[in-house]
């Protein structure tokens, strides 16, 4: 079974089990950026994969979402900001770069900017990791969000704290979810995978100095505190995270930035 990983670092207490203790068999692991997997799990090239939240609302017919499990935030994330040369009130008509890594996070700015601050911005597509040159403003996120960058910045704002204080709902950034025409074909491996991650976060709880230090190994260029970050993020799809989506959904559904979803279909593991 082809199985994606996004390879940051909000992703890694997930895999930490299959990475460092027992891998699962008969999985080959696809690492790579949001974008990639969502691309991947879009044309059928990843069984199971975590997948941008905003894909999983394209691709919601053709797949299963793991009921348990989810990448989120409740206010500040520090890996999805907003980095500006000027007040994020004065980008009206400015240019405000979107990074190609991601899908769930442009459409969080594009909502946010338009919906709550009334701004209409020009967007300009840009690398991972972009420089302000040629923008008044980018998007950022991930790792390259918390990495040493050698360029001063004057603002910077978290999008899931602007998201928070805006619309009282956290962010899910990601899901987890499977090719419903592969279930009855890997329902062992899915299964494992999902016991795996169970795993992993107990690990998580259990173990958090050695998870915390080999994120650190894994991923040298994040100046982060890796250890604060892990409590900042939401690791389990409960009801308020599941609402909370549901409300994405909707206003970016009214807004045309996503195909409409009025529910999602969730994965029978048991």
């Amino acid at each position: 079974m082809r199985l994606g990983y996004i390879d940051y670092l909000n992703c890694y207490p997930f895999y930490f089990r299959m990475f460092e203790k027992k891998p699962v068999p008969k999985i080959s692991i696809y690492p790579g950026y949001p974008c990639m997997l969502n691309k991947m799990m879009a044309h059928r090239q990843l069984d199971m994969s975590p997948i941008s939240s905003a894909t999983c609302a394209e691709i919601a017919d053709d797949v299963l979402v793991l009921p348990q499990f989810c990448l989120s935030s409740v206010g500040y994330v520090g890996s999805v900001i907003l980095i500006s040369k000027i007040p994020i009130e004065d980008l009206n008509q400015k240019t405000v770069g979107i990074t190609s890594a991601s899908h769930t996070s442009v459409v969080l700015l594009k909502v946010l900017l338009k919906k709550y601050y009334r701004l209409e911005p020009s967007y300009v597509p840009t690398e991972p990791r972009p420089v302000l040159k040629d923008m008044d403003a980018a998007l950022v996120i991930g790792n390259d969000a918390m990495a040493i960058t050698s360029e001063p910045v004057s603002y910077i704002y978290d999008l899931g704290d602007l998201w928070l204080r805006k619309t009282g709902f956290p962010v899910v950034f990601a899901v987890f979810a499977v090719r419903q025409s592969v279930v009855e074909k890997y329902k062992l491996q899915i299964k494992s995978v999902v016991s795996s991650y169970h795993s992993s976060l107990r690990c998580l709880e259990e173990e958090k100095e050695n998870v915390v230090s080999l994120a650190k190994a894994k991923y040298p260029d994040i100046i982060y505190d890796i250890n604060g970050y892990f409590d900042l993020l939401q690791f389990k799809f409960d009801d308020n995270l599941k609402e909370a989506l549901m409300f994405y959904y909707a206003v970016a559904g009214e807004m045309g930035l996503l195909k409409k979803v009025t529910g999602l279909s969730y994965l029978d593991v048991e």
